[in-house]
């Protein structure tokens, strides 16, 4: 059985889907069966909401105070799951909650999810990954041609109504480029992030 909760680098992580609207080209999970103390985190099916607050109820979150929900999936693509478990975290555990995210969710459900994601979440890190729609594509392969500019548009919604709000990329990335996602980034008054990226 996959693992729904699972920790790595002095965090814990919520494992809630294996759904995707990505197939990013450097995507650990195409890896790695794992990650972290989890042995897989491929879900035979995916979990419901109350196998997820069960796993949750057993987890020690002793010496944690931010759950990120992150796994081998897009978390919002389990937007109800994450905001029932994200709510019950919080008021239970008193964590702060984090999610990992491609920026798509409000493509993906045809509506804008921010202000759903604003009443539960503190932060949102959302993956650049490239400085422009066309490289973007190439390197995201994203399940829509407007996938790009539905991410600056989901960032820039998140910008004032969730408390942190980050662009990240991977340091693989030539120079030229994460100089022009920095260009970006702060051409929307949005954190860049880069990441060590580790296989």
């Amino acid at each position: 059985m996959a693992e729904i909760f699972y920790t790595y680098k002095h965090q814990v992580y919520a494992n809630i889907t294996n759904k995707c609207n990505c197939r990013c080209t450097f995507c650990i999970r195409g890896q790695e069966e794992g990650i972290g103390d989890a042995q897989t985190l491929w879900h035979q099916k995916d979990p419901s909401l109350d196998e997820i607050l069960t796993a949750m109820n057993t987890f020690d979150f002793t010496g944690y105070k931010e759950l990120v929900y992150c796994g081998y999936g897009e978390p919002t693509c389990a937007l109800e799951n994450l905001l029932a478990s994200a709510a019950y975290a919080r008021e239970t555990y008193g964590l702060s909650i984090r999610v990992n995210t491609n920026g798509l969710g409000n493509l993906y459900h045809k509506k804008n999810i921010v202000p759903l994601l604003a009443g539960t979440v503190d932060a949102v890190s959302i993956s650049l990954n490239a400085p422009d729609a066309e490289r973007y594509k190439a390197v995201s392969r994203p399940f829509r041609p407007d996938a790009f500019q539905g991410l600056l548009d989901f960032a820039t919604a998140c910008r004032g109504n969730i408390p942190s709000v980050k662009l990240s990329i991977v340091d693989v990335l030539p120079p030229d480029e994460i100089k022009d996602c920095q260009a970006l980034a702060d051409s929307l008054g949005i954190e860049l992030r880069i990441r060590h990226f580790s296989s």
